[in-house]
Parts: structure tokens; C-alpha cells; sequence
């Protein structure tokens, strides 16, 4: 049983997994692009199948080239806090590869792997002292084109916004009591041996 800053497992894990978690509130600090970089450099090296690495990051530096297109791809709701994060990453993931014989196809595992990417990310930027926070509440529709991202050979994933730690002040009020670690359901209810059985609603 591992517990850390009011958060517990119910088996013996890294704290790191604890201490993590996904803030809203970030000061306007500049991130350094080695700084960045490292956290993409640990999501790189995430498993995937075949070792295909179909994922792919677009991101954007407060203030730099690119800034004001990403920001503009997510919903006004996380445009409210997202605009004091440090940086934006857009992960997308290919939809296909090229075989031995040079035939077209489909990854099965490709959002799978993408998404190990995000939490190597996120762990990364947790061990430096940065947060990260992942959404998908932007453009759908939209994203391709101000991407650049071939809508048919790749699946933009996930948008992800860096930054440091602020008070919850910082935020809009109606935003500040979401501004804690978030629980999880207990491991039994989500795991099961040799079969899986659904829930039965009452």
C-alpha cells in the first residue's frame, strides 16, 4: 500500500505514479526547448508494436511560431486555463506502415502505442518538476489542415499542454475546485482474471 499528498494505491507502487497528476493552473514560466525536447525524447522511447513508433508531436512554445494556431484548435473551455501553459503538443499517430513486400497496411495498435507516448510524456515532465496535462477537447474537425496532418494516413490523437505549477488562484473561479489530484475506482472493479465480466447496471 503505497500513499502520497492524500492520494494511496491498494499495492505497493513507484510514489512517482501518485504525485503525478494533471493541473490546470500553470505560472507564465518560459520552458526551455532542451527542456521540451526531453520530454519528447522520453515519450520516443515509449514500447510499441513492431517497434513502429507511429507517433508524432506538433508543438508550440508560449509566444512562439505556431502558438496562437494551437491554441485556437482547443475548445474555449481549455482555452481559459491553457493559455498560461508553457508549451502545446499535439500527438497524432499513423494509421498505417509499409510491410517488407511494400504493402500498405493498417497499425491495429497505433492510437495504443501513442497513448504509452503520452505517459512516458507525462511522467518525464513530472520527474523534472513540470506538469503535464492531456485533452481532447479541440477541433476535431479542423486540426488536420492547421496541423498539416494527413487526415487519411495519421489520427491526431490528443493535445497536450506543459507548464509549471501555480495556485489555483490563478484560474477562473469556476475552474479552482477541480484544481486537486483526481482518485481513481478501486483495481477490482477494472481487472479480471481469464475473463472479463461486465458491469451490471442497477
Amino acid at each position: 500500500m503505497a500513499a502520497d499528498g492524500g492520494r494511496s494505491s491498494e499495492h505497493d507502487i513507484d510514489p512517482a505514479f501518485l504525485r503525478r497528476w494533471s493541473p490546470r493552473a500553470f505560472t507564465d514560466a518560459e520552458i526551455p526547448p532542451p527542456v521540451l525536447m526531453s520530454l519528447i525524447e522520453a515519450a520516443h522511447w515509449a514500447p510499441s508494436a513492431f517497434n513502429l513508433q507511429p507517433w508524432r508531436f506538433i508543438y508550440a512554445r508560449r509566444g512562439g511560431p505556431g502558438w496562437d494556431d494551437l491554441l485556437g484548435l482547443l475548445i474555449p473551455y481549455n482555452q481559459a486555463w491553457a493559455q498560461r501553459a508553457s508549451a502545446l503538443v499535439f500527438i497524432a499517430s499513423a494509421r498505417f506502415r509499409t510491410t517488407s513486400k511494400g504493402e500498405r497496411e493498417a497499425i491495429y495498435s497505433h492510437s495504443f502505442d501513442a497513448g504509452a507516448a503520452w505517459g512516458y510524456l507525462a511522467l518525464q515532465a513530472h520527474h523534472l518538476g513540470w506538469a503535464a496535462h492531456g485533452m481532447t477537447g479541440f477541433d476535431h474537425d479542423r486540426c488536420y489542415a492547421a496541423l498539416n496532418v494527413p487526415q487519411g494516413d495519421y489520427r491526431v490523437e490528443a493535445a497536450v499542454a506543459v507548464g509549471r505549477l501555480a495556485d489555483k488562484s490563478v484560474l477562473p473561479e469556476s475552474y479552482q475546485a477541480r484544481e486537486a489530484p483526481s482518485s481513481r475506482e478501486p483495481v477490482a472493479s477494472l481487472v479480471f482474471e481469464g475473463r472479463f465480466q461486465p458491469s451490471v447496471s442497477t
